[in-house]
């Protein structure tokens, strides 16, 4: 799994435990919905730690929170 998509699957997952749809997460987070749309979909494979940020707020979580996950502990070094 690549970090993109490790991204991707933790957006859908706060999504669903807040019942929360894409378009939604978009208005509260401050950001455009192509952009949530973008990393969903994959067309983003690099969504910057600042577009994560917003969401964590719009989430009212903290980013430490965004990434303390077995996907994200388990993420294999993409650079050796």
């Amino acid at each position: 799994m690549t970090i993109a998509e490790a991204t991707k699957q933790r957006i859908e997952e706060l999504c669903a435990e807040r019942g929360l749809n894409f378009c939604k997460l978009a208005t509260i987070s401050g950001i455009p919905y192509t952009t949530i749309k973008s990393i969903i979909y994959s067309q983003s494979q690099n969504p910057g730690i600042t577009t994560i940020k917003k969401i964590c707020d719009g989430l009212d979580i903290s980013i430490t929170e965004f990434f303390d996950t077995p996907t994200f502990r388990n993420l294999e070094q993409e650079i050796k």
